[in-house]
C-alpha cells in the first residue's frame, strides 16, 4: 500500500484524486520514521535475534550492510531505519506494522522482480515457508530492531575459534552487574523511624527521602484485603471473609490471612499459572501442523502441586532441567521428576521441517532459550548464529549448551499421521511400564500386519470381481472372500483382547552416547566449525559447581550451575518475578532480560537483600511472598500526589501503588465466583486429554479442544497454541509459544464489547441474580448491597444504591413483578462491566 502510493505520487505528480491519499500515506510514512526511535520489548528483541537476524546474515549482509565490500544501491539492511528508508532509490523495504505481501521485502524473498531494468540478485537459497512467515510477523510487530550498543569488545574483536575465549574483554563483562554476586546489604536508616515494619520498607523509605518524597497514605482495610486475595490466591475475598477481617482488630489480623491464603490450594493455582507463562506451557505445538500434546496437563499439576508445597525453588529448577537423572526415593517421586523435565518438551515445534537436522537443533535452541532465560535472565539463544550483540556470551558458549542437549532425547509425542514428518515418542510411567509399552507395541504391530494382510485380500477380490469370466474364478473368489472373513475376525478377536496402555508423560531422557556439538556458523547446519567441549556461559564461572559428566548429557551438573548459591543470576531473577507480580512491575522491570539490554534495578540494595534472604531461607517461595506482603510498602494506598509525579511519573520508587488489571484468568475466575458457580475442585486431566492425539482442524474438530463454558478455575482452560479460549484472548493472555514473565496490558474497546456481549458473562450475571434471590430473609435493598459486596468487596455508596434501587424499580414498573430476576441480572452484568471490577487498586 505504501510503495505503490508513493509510486503515484512521484510519477502522476498527485493528481486531484490521489492527492488525499497520497498525504495519507506520507503522513504514514512520516510516523514509520518517527516510530523508528521506538524502544521494544525484550521479548520482541529476542524473537529478532532468533528468527530475523540469521535470516538477514545469511541472504542480506554481504551486500547491505557496515561490512559489504561494496554496499549495493547504498542500501543498509543492518538497522532498522535502512528497511524504512530504503537505499538511493529512496523506497522502503518494509513499514513499521505492513503486512509482508505489500512490502518490496516480499518481492525479494519470493524471488520477484522488484524495478523494471533490474532483477534482484538470486538469494542464496530459497527461503521456507517459516522463514517467510516469520519475516511477516516481524514486519507486523513494528521491525523490532536492538539498538546500536554491543559488549564491550578487546581491539581486535576478528579471532580464530580456537582463540575465542580472548573475544571479550572478561573482567570488564562481569562488572557489570548481574554478573556479580548478590552482597549481603545492611539496610539504611531512614530518618521517618517509625513508618518502616521491615528492612524491605527501610530500603524503599530510604530512595524516597533521597528523592525529597514521602509515601502516600495506607490503603483502606477493605482494598488491602482484596488486594491480598487476589495477589495471593488469583479470587476475591467472600462477603463473609470480608466482614471477618473487617472486625477483626487484633494485632496479628492481617498475618492471619496471609497464612491462610498461602496455605490455601488456590495459591499453587495462581502462581503455578505465572511459572506456566514462563515455562510458555501449552497442550499442542502450534505452528504449520498443531498437533496436540494429550499428556502435558501432567506438567500442569505437577507445578501447581510444587507451589502449594512451597518446594525450594532450586530443587524445583533442578527437577524441570533434569529430573529424570535425579536419585529417588521410590517410583511415585521417580515419576514426578519425570513429569518435570516437560518443561524441556512442550515448546512449538516445526512438525512440517523435512530436515532432522534442522528440526533437532530447533528443539536444542528451544530448550537453551527456556532453560536459560527462565532461570537468568539472559537471552542465550541469541548466540545461535554469531556471538551476542549486547552481552558477553560468545557462540561458542552457545554450542558448549548446545551439546548438553543435542545429548539428551526429547519425548513429546504426536504420531506420524496427517503430514508429520517429526513424529515423536513418549515416557511410558506406571507399574509394569516397560512392559505393558512392549505388549502394546507388538499389538499395534499385529493389528498392522493384518490391516495389509486383509487389504490385500480386498483388492484381490475386486479385481476378481472386475474379471468377465468371474464363473471361472469362483474358487478363486470364495478363497479370497474366505480369507477377508478370517482377517477380520482376527483383527477384531485382537481388539477385543487388547492390552491395557501404561500411563504417559513427556519429558526428556539422556539419549545413547553424549557428544559435543561444532559451532554452526551463522546457525546452519551444512556449515560447521570447531568442536566445543560441553560447557556452561564463561562469563559466570562458577568455580564449586561440577562440571558436566562425559557419561551423561551434562543437564544434571546443568542444574546444579543453574541454582548453585555462586550463580549471581538464579535468586535475583525469581525474586524479580515474585516482586513483579505483587506491585506490577519489578525491581527490574525487564523481567526476562537481566542483560544489558534490559533495565538496571530500580533498587540493587533491594534486590540482592531479597535474594541473600531466599536462598537463606531455603529458596521458599512462600515465605519470600509473606515477608514482601507484610511490608509496610505493599500496604500503601494507589491514591495519586502530584508533587512525586512530577519527580517519579513511573512509580519507580514506591510512593504508591500501582492500579493493575486482573489477568484474564482472575477476571474469569472471579465473575464465576460472584455468580456462585466457581467450582474450585481441580478439573480432571484436560480436554485436550479426552480428545487424544491429532491435527487440530485437520482432523482433529475444534469442538473437542474447547472448553469455554467450564466452572472450573482458568488455569484447567485447554491452552492449545494458536486456538485459545476466546475470554483468555480478549484479556492479554500470554501468547504459549514464548517465555512471558510480563504480559502485555492492552485497554482496547473489545475488551468492554466482550464482556457486555459474551454469552459466558451473560450467563454468570443471570445466575448472580438468582443466587442473590436465593438468599434468606433478603429484600431488595439487601440484595443490591451483597451484589456489590460480591463484585467489588465493597458495600455500595449511598448514590449507587439509590441508582441501583431506581433503575430495579423502573424495570418491575413497566414489566411486572416477572423482570425482577432479569432486572437484577442487568445490575450484576453492569458490575462485571465496570473498570473497578477489572481493576486491583
Amino acid at each position: 500500500m505504501y510503495y505503490g502510493a508513493r509510486e503515484e505520487i512521484q510519477s502522476e505528480m498527485m493528481s486531484k484524486n490521489n492527492l488525499c491519499a497520497g498525504l495519507l500515506t506520507i503522513l504514514g510514512f512520516c510516523c514509520a520514521l518517527v516510530a523508528s526511535g521506538q524502544t521494544f520489548k525484550p521479548q520482541q528483541i529476542a524473537f529478532f535475534e532468533k528468527k530475523i537476524r540469521p535470516i538477514l546474515a545469511t541472504h542480506c549482509y554481504e551486500c547491505h550492510s557496515a561490512k559489504a565490500k561494496k554496499l549495493e544501491g547504498g542500501l543498509r539492511l543492518d538497522h532498522r531505519e535502512g528497511f524504512i528508508k530504503g537505499g538511493v532509490s529512496g523506497k522502503p523495504v518494509a513499514l513499521p506494522g505492513a503486512k509482508l505481501a505489500q512490502t518490496r521485502l516480499f518481492q525479494v524473498v519470493r524471488l520477484r522482480q522488484i524495478e523494471k531494468d533490474r532483477i534482484h540478485p538470486p538469494l542464496a537459497k530459497l527461503l521456507t515457508s517459516l522463514e517467510i512467515r516469520s519475516l511477516g510477523a516481524w514486519v507486523q510487530i513494528k521491525l523490532p530492531f536492538p539498538k546500536a550498543a554491543g559488549p564491550a569488545v578487546v581491539a581486535n574483536p576478528v579471532k580464530p575459534a580456537s582463540d575465542w575465549k580472548k573475544k571479550f574483554d572478561w573482567e570488564k563483562a562481569r562488572s557489570f552487574w548481574a554478573f556479580k554476586k548478590p552482597e549481603a546489604q545492611v539496610a539504611p536508616n531512614p530518618k521517618q523511624t517509625n513508618w518502616a515494619v521491615s528492612n524491605i520498607d527501610r530500603f524503599i523509605l530510604a530512595k524516597l527521602e533521597a528523592a525529597e518524597m514521602r509515601p502516600v497514605a495506607d490503603a483502606t482495610k477493605g482494598t488491602l484485603l482484596r488486594r491480598l486475595y487476589f495477589d495471593l490466591i488469583g479470587l476475591p475475598p467472600s462477603p463473609a471473609q470480608i466482614d471477618r477481617f473487617l472486625n477483626d482488630d487484633s494485632p496479628k489480623a492481617l498475618e492471619k490471612v496471609v497464612d491462610e491464603l498461602l496455605a490455601s490450594p488456590q495459591f499453587g493455582e495462581r502462581w503455578g499459572r505465572h511459572w506456566m507463562d514462563v515455562a510458555r506451557y501449552a497442550e499442542s505445538t502450534g505452528m504449520e501442523r498443531n498437533f496436540t500434546y494429550p499428556h502435558a496437563w501432567r506438567y500442569r499439576d505437577y507445578v501447581i502441586k510444587s507451589f502449594n508445597e512451597d518446594k525450594p525453588y532450586d530443587q524445583f529448577i533442578k527437577e524441570q532441567v533434569a529430573g529424570d537423572l535425579m536419585a529417588h526415593k521410590n517410583t511415585q517421586q521417580k515419576e514426578e521428576f519425570i513429569v518435570a523435565t516437560g518443561f524441556l518438551a512442550m515448546g512449538p515445534k516445526s512438525l512440517n521441517q523435512r530436515d532432522k537436522r534442522i528440526f533437532t537443533m530447533d528443539i536444542v535452541d528451544e530448550q537453551i532459550d527456556v532453560a536459560t532465560r527462565a532461570t537468568l535472565g539472559l537471552s542465550v539463544s541469541c548466540a545461535r548464529c554469531h556471538d551476542h550483540k549486547f552481552d558477553p556470551i560468545p557462540i561458542e558458549d552457545y554450542y558448549a549448551l548446545a551439546g548438553i542437549f543435542r545429548s539428551t532425547n526429547t519425548l513429546y509425542g504426536t504420531p506420524k499421521v496427517n503430514g508429520n514428518r517429526q513424529a515423536g515418542s513418549l515416557i511410558p510411567m506406571g507399574e509394569n511400564a516397560q512392559n505393558k509399552k512392549a505388549e502394546l507395541d507388538k499389538y499395534k504391530r499385529d493389528v498392522a500386519a493384518l490391516g495389509k494382510q486383509l487389504k490385500k485380500a480386498q483388492n484381490q477380490l475386486t479385481a476378481l470381481k472386475r474379471k468377465k469370466n468371474a464363473k471361472a474364478m469362483e474358487a478363486k473368489m470364495e478363497e479370497c472372500e474366505e480369507q477377508v472373513r478370517s482377517t477380520n475376525a482376527r483383527i477384531k478377536k485382537l481388539r477385543k483382547n487388547a492390552p491395557p496402555a501404561p500411563a504417559y508423560a513427556m519429558g526428556v531422557q539422556d539419549g545413547g552416547e553424549p557428544f559435543n556439538v561444532r559451532v554452526h556458523l551463522r546457525g546452519d547446519v551444512d556449515t560447521l566449525g570447531d568442536t566445543v567441549p560441553r560447557g556452561y556461559l564463561s562469563a559466570l564461572p562458577i568455580k564449586q559447581a561440577p562440571r558436566p559428566k562425559m557419561e551423561q548429557s551434562g543437564r544434571l551438573q546443568l542444574a546444579e550451575w543453574l541454582t548453585h548459591e555462586d550463580n549471581p543470576l538464579a535468586a535475583r531473577v525469581m525474586v524479580n518475578r515474585l516482586w513483579h507480580h505483587l506491585f506490577g512491575q519489578g525491581i527490574v522491570r525487564t523481567v526476562d532480560d537481566f542483560g544489558s539490554t534490559g533495565e538496571a534495578p530500580s533498587h540493587p540494595a533491594l534486590l540482592d537483600h531479597l535474594a541473600i534472604r531466599f536462598m537463606e531461607n531455603g529458596w521458599s517461595v512462600k515465605k519470600a511472598i509473606r515477608e514482601i506482603v507484610l511490608s509496610h510498602v505493599y500496604h500503601l494506598a494507589s491514591n495519586e500526589n502530584p508533587e512525586n509525579f512530577t519527580k517519579d511519573p513511573e512509580n519507580k520508587l514506591l510512593w504508591r501503588a500501582n492500579s493493575r488489571r486482573l489477568e484474564a484468568e482472575a477476571l474469569r475466575d472471579a465473575i464465576l465466583a460472584a455468580s456462585g458457580k466457581l467450582d474450585l475442585e481441580p478439573a480432571e486431566r484436560s480436554v485436550v486429554a479426552k480428545a487424544g492425539n491429532g491435527n487440530v482442524e485437520r482432523g482433529l474438530a475444534v469442538s473437542k479442544i474447547t472448553m469455554n463454558a467450564t466452572e472450573h478455575r482458568s488455569v484447567y482452560l485447554p491452552i492449545v497454541r494458536n486456538l485459545l479460549p476466546e475470554f483468555l484472548s480478549a484479556f492479554d493472555f500470554a501468547e504459549p509459544s514464548m517465555i512471558v514473565g510480563q504480559r502485555q496490558e492492552t485497554t482496547v474497546p473489545a475488551q468492554a464489547l466482550f464482556l457486555l456481549n459474551s454469552p459466558f458473562v451473560i450467563a454468570q450475571a443471570e445466575a448472580m441474580a438468582k443466587s442473590l434471590q436465593k438468599e434468606e430473609n433478603s429484600d431488595l435493598e439487601t440484595r443490591v448491597v451483597q451484589a456489590y459486596q460480591r463484585a467489588l468487596s465493597r458495600p455500595p455508596t449511598e448514590e449507587e444504591l439509590a441508582r441501583a434501587m431506581k433503575f430495579h424499580q423502573g424495570v418491575v414498573a413497566k414489566k411486572g413483578e416477572q423482570a425482577t430476576t432479569k432486572a437484577l441480572a442487568h445490575l450484576c452484568h453492569a458490575l462485571f462491566a465496570t473498570a473497578e471490577f477489572r481493576y486491583l487498586d
